[in-house]
C-alpha cells in the first residue's frame, strides 16, 4: 500500500557538506552570514553581567570554530537568551563569595569551561541521541514561545523606553506594560524603530529588484544616517557615560584574555553552576538543534552527538577567554534558515564577519540605532511565532495545538525547562486517554525477523514519541540495501512525531538503495486530514 505522498524535490537535491559545500553555496551562505552577523548579541551578555564585548567573542568563537566541527548544519552558535537569568545569577553568587582578586565573572568563566568538559564526556556516551525524545509539538511551542519572548523584551527597546523601566519585568509582565510603554515612548527612537519594523515587513512585498534587498541591510543604510541626523550620540547615560540608544561595544580586544578563574572549585556554588549550565545549556541546544532541523528545507536530520561535542570545545574556549557559555541559538538560527543559508559555513562566516568588524567596524557598529536592531529581532520572532505556526499545527491534529499552546503558556510564565517538561506530561496524557497501554509509554513492544533480504518490524501497542528511540535502535540495526517491511497491524496509537520520524527513515533508507513499506495502516483513524496526523486503531 502507498503511506504518502510528498514532493521530494528539496531532498532529492541536497547541498555538499565540507569544502564541497562551501564551494558550491558560498554565495548564498556568505549573505546569510552577513545578514546574522547584523544581529549582533551584545545585549545578551550586557543582560547576562558579562561584558557586552563577550557576547560578540562567544559567537565568533561559536561561528569560526564550533561550525567546523559541529554536527548541525543551520544552526547558529553563539550566546542565547535563555541563559541569561543563570549567567547572571553565577555571577552575583559567585561573585558574593569574596575571593580576593577574582570577579564573579571569572568564575562563572571557570565554571563554563568545567561544564564543557562534562559536555565532552556527554557527547562520547551519546546522550545526544536523547533529542529524539522530545515531540515535534512541544519543539515547535517552545520555538513559538523564543519568538513572543524576543518581542517582549524588544519591544521598550524599540520605543526607546529606558531600561530601568523595564528592569525586572517578567515577560508577562512586558506584555501587561505594552500600552505604557506606547504612551511613553521616546518619538525619535519610536520613529526609527517602527519605520525600521515597516522596512522589515514591507520590502519584500515589493518584489522586483526591492525584493533583492536584504531588510536588515536596507535598515542600517537607511537609519544609520538617521541616527546621525538625529543626533542620538550625544544621549549619553550618566552613569556610564555611553552612548543610551546606539550600540555600544567599548575596546573590544582589551577584553579579550585569559579570563577563567578555579579559585571556588571547592565550593558548593560552583558547582551548582556548572551543573545548571551543563542541563540547560545542553538540553537547550539540542532541542534548537532538532527544531532547526524541522526548519531546513532539505529535511536534513544532524549528528546531536557530533554537536554536543562541537558546542563542548566552543563553551570550553569561550569560557577560558571570558565569554558567554554558547548554544545553537534559536533566534538567529531561525534568521538563517529564512535567509537561505545552506550549509554550515554559514555559520562560520557569521563568525568571521563579527571578527572582521572587530578589527575594523566597531566605529561604525557603534553608530547603528538599538532600535533598528530590535526590529530586526521582532522580525525574526515574528516567524517563530506567526498565526500561520498555530494554523499549521492544529491541522496536523486539535491535540498537537493543545501540547503547542501548553508548551508557549508555561514557557513565557516559567521558564523554557518547565514549559517544555509540561508539554511532555500533557503530551503523555493525551496519549493514555487515546488507549496508549501504560507500559509502552517509554518502552517499545518491538520484533523484527528477517529471510535473507527481507526483514520483517512489528510495532505492537503504542509508537509514541517517547518510545521511539526504542523503535529507531532496531531499524537502525538493519543493514541498508535491505527490502523493510514495517507492520503496524497490532500497533494502537501511532503519534504525529513517530510518523513523521517513520517518514523521514523511509525516504533516507530508500534513498541509499533499500526499500521501507509501511503496511496495514487501513485499519487506524487518522487523528486529521494531515497526511503525518496521528493514526488511532479502529475498535
Amino acid at each position: 500500500m502507498r503511506f504518502f505522498s510528498i514532493n521530494m524535490k528539496n531532498l532529492n537535491n541536497l547541498p555538499a557538506d565540507g569544502l564541497a559545500g562551501l564551494k558550491e553555496n558560498w554565495k548564498t551562505d556568505a549573505l546569510s552570514g552577513f545578514l546574522v552577523f547584523l544581529l549582533l548579541s551584545l545585549g545578551i551578555a550586557k543582560a547576562s553581567g558579562f561584558p557586552a564585548a563577550m557576547g560578540v567573542l562567544t559567537a565568533i568563537v561559536g561561528g569560526m570554530v564550533v561550525s567546523i566541527f559541529a554536527g548541525s548544519r543551520l544552526t547558529i552558535k553563539g550566546p542565547a537568551a535563555g541563559l541569561i537569568t543563570v549567567c547572571a545569577a553565577a555571577c552575583a553568587d559567585l561573585g558574593s563569595l569574596g575571593i580576593e582578586g577574582v570577579s564573579g565573572v571569572q568564575l562563572a568563566c571557570g565554571a563554563i569551561v568545567v561544564m564543557a568538559l562534562i559536555q565532552v564526556v556527554f557527547g562520547l556516551l551519546k546522550f545526544g541521541n536523547y533529542s529524539e525524545f522530545f515531540p515535534h509539538s512541544v519543539v515547535h511551542g517552545m520555538l513559538a514561545a523564543i519568538g513572543l519572548l524576543i518581542f517582549a523584551k524588544q519591544f521598550p527597546i524599540l520605543l526607546g523606553i529606558p531600561p530601568e523601566l523595564t528592569k525586572g519585568l517578567s515577560p508577562i509582565e512586558l506584555y501587561g506594560h505594552i500600552p505604557s510603554f506606547i504612551a511613553h515612548a521616546n518619538p525619535k527612537i519610536a520613529l526609527i524603530g517602527v519605520s525600521s519594523l515597516t522596512i522589515v515587513f514591507l520590502l519584500p512585498a515589493f518584489g522586483g529588484f526591492f525584493k533583492k534587498i536584504p531588510a536588515p541591510m536596507a535598515i542600517l543604510l537607511i537609519m544609520i544616517p538617521v541616527g546621525i541626523i538625529m543626533h542620538l550620540n550625544s544621549d549619553v547615560a550618566p552613569d556610564t557615560g555611553k552612548t543610551k540608544f546606539l550600540v555600544s561595544i567599548g575596546d573590544f580586544w582589551k577584553e579579550v584574555k585569559f579570563n577563567a578563574s578555579f579559585a571556588a572549585i571547592g565550593t558548593g556554588i560552583f558547582w551548582k553552576y556548572v551543573l545548571m549550565f551543563l542541563f540547560v545549556n545542553s538540553l537547550e541546544s539540542l532541542l534548537t538543534v532538532k527544531a532547526i532541523d524541522g526548519l531546513d528545507p532539505f529535511k536534513r536530520k544532524s549528528n546531536y552527538n557530533k554537536d554536543l561535542k562541537a558546542l563542548a570545545l566552543g563553551n570550553g574556549l569561550s569560557g577560558l577567554l571570558g565569554g558567554l557559555p554558547m548554544i545553537s541559538e534559536v533566534a538567529r538560527s531561525a534568521a538563517n534558515v529564512n535567509n537561505g543559508a545552506k550549509t554550515r559555513w554559514a555559520n562560520f562566516f557569521h563568525g568571521l564577519f563579527l571578527f572582521l568588524a572587530m578589527l575594523l567596524l566597531i566605529p561604525v557598529i557603534e553608530m547603528i540605532p538599538n532600535a533598528a536592531l530590535a526590529a530586526m529581532l521582532i522580525g525574526v520572532a515574528y516567524r517563530l511565532s506567526a498565526p500561520k505556526e498555530f494554523i499549521g499545527t492544529y491541522r496536523i491534529g486539535p491535540e498537537q495545538l493543545l501540547v503547542f499552546c501548553t508548551t508557549i503558556v508555561v514557557t513565557i510564565a516559567e521558564d523554557l525547562l518547565m514549559g517544555v517538561a509540561t508539554g511532555i506530561v500533557v503530551k503523555i496524557i493525551i496519549h493514555l486517554f487515546r488507549g496508549a497501554p501504560l507500559n509502552s509509554i517509554f518502552k517499545a513492544s518491538i520484533s523484527v525477523r528477517h529471510e535473507k533480504n527481507n526483514y520483517l518490524v512489528s510495532i505492537k501497542k503504542s509508537a509514541l514519541f517517547s518510545n521511539y528511540l526504542g523503535i529507531k535502535r532496531r531499524l537502525m540495526t538493519i543493514p541498508t540495501g535491505a527490502n523493510i517491511t514495517i507492520d503496524m497491524r497490532e500497533t494502537r496509537l501511532i503519534d504525529f512525531s513517530v510518523m513523521d520520524s517513520l517518514h523521514h527513515f523511509k525516504h533516507d533508507y530508500d534513498r541509499n538503495g533499500g526499500r521501507v513499506d509501511i503496511v496495514e495502516l487501513d485499519e487506524h483513524r487518522k487523528a486529521s486530514k494531515h497526511e503525518l496526523s496521528a493514526r488511532i486503531r479502529k475498535i
